[in-house]
């Protein structure tokens, strides 16, 4: 964990403070917001592995029905970046594709004269290419094309031309509504992203456990006197107000969209991580309360407290919302 520590400590006034922007930070700021998010145009900084951004990038400009963030969205939720994946199902690979389909649909995307689905240089470019021929098959459809070919990928392209749509079964729209969802937590917002309602109320929960002594694994049960760890005090916040968070600091980071550091509202995840480019390597989490600050459980030793966010581990924020928790593959497996 960080070992940074705060000179001093905060008096009344500051803590009055953050009161102050607990209330009118978090709700004017929503009412001055609520209409300025705009559409991703690129991918989010740190927001895909930095050996993979470059294919993501490139390959999610394929086609019309999709985009880098999609393409991001769908390697995550598939294998989570985990280029030697394989499922119960046999599926392979970081896009996982299973035989059948990768014998049909995979192509040589590095020109090295080899298809290997295992090797993303040829899989991500390969889930760029059959997600767009499958957006080709269901072009007239009406709707969303990227839905449609979503709906495509999952169901196969005859349902979604029978149903002029996205399917009714639930595992089709649900898949269609993760990718979707998941998308925004990996797009460059080109304004800025809308506010959280529920910040309000986490950050409360977070003021009420300052002082209490940091625990490894803490998840604030009775049996550990109701200590936490930097993750187990962020995943608890917000199950105080019906989000559910995955346990991981690392998995909390595609829970939402990234706001800026400039553009950091009270109740925003702030993350630091080993390797600013590479959110696989975040190793602490906190809840930015404003002011350049943020309430946080810091390591064995210390006790929950605030502490400054602007450190050289700093790589960026989540905007928590229900439906990004909810997308998140460890959530559902949960």
């Amino acid at each position: 964990m960080r070992k940074f520590w705060v000179a001093g400590g905060l008096g009344v006034g500051l803590v009055l403070c953050f009161l102050a922007l607990l209330v009118v930070g978090v709700y004017a700021a929503a009412a001055g917001l609520a209409g300025g998010a705009g559409r991703a145009v690129g991918l989010a900084k740190g927001a895909v592995p930095a050996a993979y951004q470059p294919l993501v990038q490139k390959w999610g400009n394929l086609c019309p029905a999709i985009n880098p963030a999609l393409l991001a969205a769908q390697l995550y939720q598939e294998s989570g970046w985990n280029p030697r994946a394989q499922s119960p199902a046999a599926a392979q690979g970081i896009a996982q594709f299973i035989p059948g389909t990768w014998q049909t649909h995979g192509i040589d995307g590095n020109g090295d004269g080899r298809r290997d689905v295992w090797d993303p240089a040829d899989a991500i470019p390969s889930a760029a290419s059959y997600d767009c021929e499958l957006a080709k098959y269901v072009k007239d459809v009406p709707g969303d094309p990227a839905h449609n070919m979503l709906a495509a990928y999952n169901a196969g392209a005859y349902r979604v031309i029978r149903a002029g749509g996205v399917p009714a079964i639930s595992e089709t729209q649900n898949y269609v509504r993760i990718i979707t969802t998941l998308a925004k937590s990996f797009e460059a917002p080109v304004g800025r992203v809308a506010p959280s309602r529920q910040a309000a109320s986490a950050i409360y929960f977070a003021q009420e456990q300052l002082g209490k002594p940091y625990l490894w694994g803490g998840n604030g049960t009775p049996e550990q006197n109701g200590r936490f760890d930097c993750s187990g005090l962020t995943k608890a916040a917000y199950h105080s107000v019906g989000i559910e968070l995955p346990r991981v600091a690392n998995d909390q980071w595609n829970a939402g969209p990234h706001p800026k550091r400039d553009e950091l509202l009270p109740g925003d995840l702030v993350f630091f991580a080993h390797h600013l480019n590479d959110p696989r390597s975040i190793h602490h989490v906190g809840i930015y309360v404003g002011g350049g600050y943020m309430i946080n459980a810091p390591y064995t030793g210390a006790v929950i407290r605030f502490d400054k966010i602007d450190k050289p581990d700093y790589i960026g924020a989540t905007r928590v919302t229900e439906d990004g928790a909810k997308a998140l593959p460890s959530a559902n497996a949960a």
